[in-house]
């Protein structure tokens, strides 16, 4: 289908899902019929879902996603935007999880490419990630301890089906800290949280911004962070690396090492991620970040 971005297309096929790929333009009218919608161009920047501008019978505009179906990660999406209804993240307008449909309101440009000083950056996603984390108890999302054991898996199984391409030591490091990660997780205090917070998925949303596509976890707030220390490697390794883990900690009254160590994990993790998908070369400047820190 024209405008499907070529890293969905490698993603949808890497999971067995060519055939979602090829039946899209066909989900696509008919969630354009049940929902009296009409869908216009595609988003070129996607990389987990087909998405598009759309506007309600009434003109209102909006933004259709169709998520590359794929376990519960439709439902848990679903169950993030309906649990914060609008509150740090993006308003949810419809959802079907059978066909891992969401429409959603159409927000502004992302921090990406608004393009403030990452000191100004970090300072933003910061207080929008802080204004989702609440607790949400038997809703069904995956823990923070489940979360550490399936990124284990993941770094060990990829590590070896791309050939190695960071160090055995930046591996076992990451190993490690997702270990302590999940023997410290603790049910009682663990929140919302959105899992994948960063410059692409934080949007103007009039006076603040809001963020879209989450994964959503009942975890630790510190993993959050984690998803920002992995971020700007480049940025990372021209420094004491462990200073911005200090920063984030300030600015949120989180624990410094949690947010570090959940950064190592998030680092190899989305590196490794990132070559399977072709993200370069921000994926080999990760691994290149994660060799240097576990050094």
């Amino acid at each position: 289908m024209d405008g499907v971005p070529e890293v969905v297309q490698n993603k949808a096929r890497s999971v067995g899902a060519a055939q979602w790929l090829a039946d899209l333009p066909d989900l696509v009218a008919e969630i354009e019929r049940d929902w009296s919608i009409s869908v216009g161009r595609p988003y070129t920047d996607g990389t987990e879902a087909y998405v598009a501008d759309a506007s309600l019978a009434d003109g209102t505009p909006a933004v259709l996603k169709l998520m590359i179906p794929r376990g519960r990660e439709a439902v848990n999406e679903i169950t993030v935007l309906r649990l914060t209804d609008g509150d740090g993240c993006v308003k949810l307008l419809r959802a079907d999880e059978d066909r891992s449909a969401l429409l959603i309101e159409r927000l502004g440009r992302s921090l990406h490419e608004i393009a403030p000083p990452i000191e100004a950056r970090h300072e933003i996603l910061c207080a929008t990630a802080i204004r989702l984390w609440r607790p949400a108890p038997d809703c069904g999302l995956p823990t923070g301890a489940e979360k550490g054991r399936a990124l284990i898996e993941y770094i060990t199984d990829e590590w070896d089906a791309l050939d190695r391409p960071c160090s055995r030591h930046a591996v076992d490091y990451a190993i490690e800290c997702a270990e302590r990660r999940m023997s410290a997780h603790d049910d009682e205090r663990a929140v919302l949280v959105h899992g994948d917070v960063h410059q692409w998925n934080a949007l103007e949303a009039e006076s603040e911004f809001k963020l879209v596509d989450p994964d959503g976890l009942l975890a630790e707030a510190e993993y959050d962070m984690g998803v920002i220390m992995r971020e700007d490697p480049l940025e990372l390794m021209r420094g004491d690396p462990r200073e911005r883990a200090r920063s984030l900690a300030a600015r949120t009254g989180l624990d410094a090492t949690a947010i570090w160590e959940w950064g190592v994990v998030e680092r190899v993790s989305t590196g490794l991620l990132g070559l399977r998908n072709g993200l370069e070369p921000v994926a080999s400047q990760m691994l290149a970040a994660a060799d240097l820190v576990a050094d």
